[in-house]
Formats: structure tokens, C-alpha cells, sequence
């Protein structure tokens, strides 16, 4: 196992995410913590043993209440801010939501969260994190990896 580096007592915190793309025709449907400056894609916390696509579909259940069918994988962003760091993998989603109706919370442990639809040329404006999304989601045609490390 390599060691810890020089200057830290232990290994960073570790997430693995899965993050899923909703769609409505131009619109997205993006997520804020309600006291943030940035979005990011619904989604979550894998957990350990639990396979990526019944993760995203037990996260949105407990975001929005919403059943979905996690779609085609996108691709996986290495992400890492402050002292934390994190691999995301991203899915395609088909779903029955409108942008004529913004999901709420599907329970009070998800209040601190607010839905959004964003049109996607103003996913910038919005402040998408991790920043590969924005290119990822404008284009088709993108690598299956992306990073903001390095």
C-alpha cells in the first residue's frame, strides 16, 4: 500500500459518485445545495459492493421520487477541491420529468437541496461542477475520461 505523503496524517477523503443526465430536450436537470454558489448533476454516494446503475437509481428515488432507468454510461470524471477527492460516473437517464415541472425533495433528508432545469448554452452561468460537464454535456463526441487534477 503506498504511504500516506509527508505533509498530511492521513489519506484525503475518498468519494465515488455516480451522477446521472436528465434531460428535456435543451434542458437539463441540474442540482444546488440551497446555501451554494454551484450546481451539479443528480446523483451520489456509491456504496461499497452496490454496482454504479441501482446506485443512480436509488439516489434519484431518495432525491426527487422519481423512477428512472439509468441509461448509457457517459464516462467517469477524477475530480478533486480542498482536501477531498472523487471518481463520478456519469449515465445517461430516461425518465418521465418535464421542465415544466421542477422535482422537490423527496424527503426532508434531501431539503437541502433545490432542482433546477437549465437551458444547455447557460450550463457556465450555473456554475456546473465537475467543470468536463460542461463540454461533456454540449458534445456528444467526448472522451470516456476526463480530470481536474493536474
Amino acid at each position: 500500500m503506498p504511504e500516506v505523503p509527508p505533509n498530511q496524517t492521513q489519506w484525503p477523503p475518498f468519494h465515488y459518485i455516480v451522477r446521472g443526465i436528465i434531460r428535456d430536450g435543451d434542458h437539463l436537470l441540474l442540482c444546488k445545495q440551497k446555501v451554494g454558489s454551484y450546481t451539479f448533476l443528480l446523483g451520489g454516494h456509491i456504496d461499497f459492493g452496490e454496482a454504479a446503475k441501482v446506485a443512480l437509481a436509488r439516489e434519484l428515488k431518495e432525491e426527487i421520487g422519481a423512477e428512472v432507468k439509468v441509461g448509457k454510461f457517459r464516462g467517469a470524471i477524477e475530480n478533486a477541491w480542498d482536501d477531498q477527492c472523487e471518481i463520478s460516473l456519469v449515465f445517461e437517464v430516461n425518465h418521465r420529468l418535464t421542465k415544466d415541472v421542477t422535482p422537490q425533495p423527496a424527503s426532508p433528508a434531501e431539503e437541502h437541496l433545490e432542482f433546477l432545469w437549465v437551458h444547455i448554452d447557460q450550463l457556465c452561468e450555473h456554475t456546473l461542477l465537475p467543470t468536463p460537464l460542461v463540454t461533456w454535456l454540449q458534445n456528444e463526441n467526448h472522451d470516456l475520461w476526463a480530470s481536474t487534477i493536474g
